[in-house]
């Protein structure tokens, strides 16, 4: 029996998978927390900086694996958080914590990168996104701005998987990364499948090395002891390779914000920037929609009504779609889908006979629900086909979220079970990459995923239909420029 490991360096912790390369069981896991680096102080309250020495995250790796967790492995893929940027000198060194995908310090340089290049339509045909403060061209504005005497210096920029990788085959003079983590540079393009260095130029001044960009199954390399270590990719990459996701599926994630991803054949070029055209991890590409607001919505409503999320999620079964004509429009942190970044949070509708806290926490759950499947009808209207939604975050296990997420998207969801699916999307990369090398394989293993379905019944079509009229009703009346927007361009028609 082949057995392989996959390493996830996420923002605060480093998770290890130990699997069965054929069936993806999990034989043994670890976890450890990253040292958290001392003296930092956000330079303002809506600007926060998170930055960490690369070291922590090795560190981190020594302690999940420790007591023999890598016995017996014989590959390794590494899978870490998008968009870092650990940047170093001609010899190797790193010349400065790597700043992280959600370090804000570099909003404004995203700005000025995008109007020098001639707004967002031309970053979309370039690179397939448009430059946001997390991606690392972004980071290398803000580093050549910021820190001009470290940025002098910078001979070459990795991202946090491919320098864990690095560092695994014993810092080779090849540096590599994978495709899909490229894709979330913003000078990566997914036309071409390579990199643009004159992008990369632009925002820092001058022309840095870039890593090979390997093909989905190919080797980063071989240890001294004979170890495969695969590609590696980005985190949501990887949690879709984990996943199993395929042509037709899409994966919803709540955390405090929304993502919501899916496979596709051939990249998707928006001109809005609304929908970034990343790559995944097996040769497809994997465009992506973020919205701000999600899972906080329910925390908030929990704490109006001074209740846990469980309760929350009691509530919200007690009243009936619809919440009684109750409408919580979600957008406690402005929003992108739609284009709202100064709207704030509404609850509309209120009559004496909505006014119960089961309406309420109706309301918030459905606001959620309709919040994302307006994100998802994005993909949809840009050609994405979407059969079934994978439901991932803390939020999924709610019963209140998987009574009525399947209501409103109008397609059968599954939520997994809760566990590290980045990580063995990692392994099973490695598992890939073995097989490729040992016998040519052209596709990953078929490893399961449990969870349960929640089944979209055809009679619940209608009833779906009527909570999303409601809430694009509610929003129409608050913000009729959005209406008169869209209906100008002809797309997003729910909204």
């Amino acid at each position: 029996m082949a057995i392989v490991a996959g390493i996830d360096c996420s923002t605060t912790h480093t998770t290890v998978v130990v699997c069965d390369a054929e069936t993806g069981q999990i034989l043994r896991s670890g976890r450890a927390a990253h040292a958290r680096p001392g003296g930092q102080t956000p330079p303002a309250p809506d600007l926060p900086m998170t930055e960490t020495d690369p070291d922590a995250w090795l560190m981190a790796l020594g302690e999940a694996a420790r007591s023999g967790m890598l016995e017996g492995v014989q590959a390794i893929g590494v899978s870490a958080q998008q968009h870092g940027m650990v940047a170093m000198d001609p010899a190797g060194v790193v010349l400065r914590p790597a700043l992280l995908w959600n370090d804000q310090r570099s909003a404004a340089a995203a700005l000025d990168l995008v109007e020098e290049l001639g707004g967002p339509g031309a970053w979309a045909e370039a690179v397939g996104a448009v430059p946001q403060a997390a991606y690392t061209v972004s980071k290398l504005r803000w580093l050549r701005d910021r820190e001009p005497h470290v940025a002098q210096r910078v001979a070459e920029v990795l991202l946090p998987h491919d320098w864990i990788t690095w560092q695994l085959l014993g810092r080779p003079a090849r540096r590599t990364t994978d495709r899909g983590d490229a894709s979330g540079t913003g000078y990566w393009s997914p036309v071409t499948g390579t990199f643009r260095p004159d992008l990369a130029a632009a925002a820092l001044g001058h022309h840095i090395a870039l890593p090979d960009v390997l093909a989905p199954a190919e080797p980063a390399g071989y240890t001294p002891e004979g170890l495969l270590i695969s590609a590696g990719t980005g985190e949501t990459m990887a949690v879709a390779l984990g996943l199993g996701v395929r042509p037709g599926d899409a994966v919803i994630s709540l955390e405090a914000s929304g993502t919501v991803y899916a496979p596709h054949p051939e990249p998707l070029l928006d001109a809005s920037g609304t929908v970034a055209s990343f790559a995944d991890a097996t040769g497809r590409h994997l465009p992506l929609v973020s919205t701000l607001n999600a899972a906080g919505v329910l925390h908030g409503a929990a704490r109006m009504l001074g209740v846990d999320l469980a309760e929350l999620s009691r509530l919200a079964l007690r009243s009936t779609p619809g919440a009684f004509g109750l409408v919580l429009l979600p957008y406690l942190e402005g929003e992108r889908v739609p284009d709202l970044p100064d709207a704030s949070g509404t609850l509309t509708g209120l009559r004496g006979e909505s006014m119960a806290p089961e309406h309420l926490a109706r309301a918030a759950v459905e606001g959620l629900a309709c919040g994302m499947a307006e994100a998802l009808d994005v993909l949809r209207l840009s050609g994405v086909r979407v059969d079934r939604v994978f439901l991932l975050g803390e939020a999924a296990q709610l019963p209140a979220v998987r009574q009525i997420m399947p209501l409103v998207l109008g397609v059968p969801v599954v939520v997994p079970t809760p566990g590290p699916h980045a990580a063995v999307g990692a392994a099973r990369q490695a598992a890939w990459s073995l097989a490729a090398a040992v016998s040519g394989a052209v596709e990953p293993p078929p490893w399961s995923v449990a969870g349960s379905v929640v089944a979209h019944e055809e009679s619940d079509h209608a009833v779906g239909l009527a909570v999303r009229e409601q809430f694009v009703g509610a929003r129409r009346r608050l913000h009729p420029e959005m209406a008169a927007a869209v209906d100008r361009r002809g797309r997003h028609r729910r909204f």
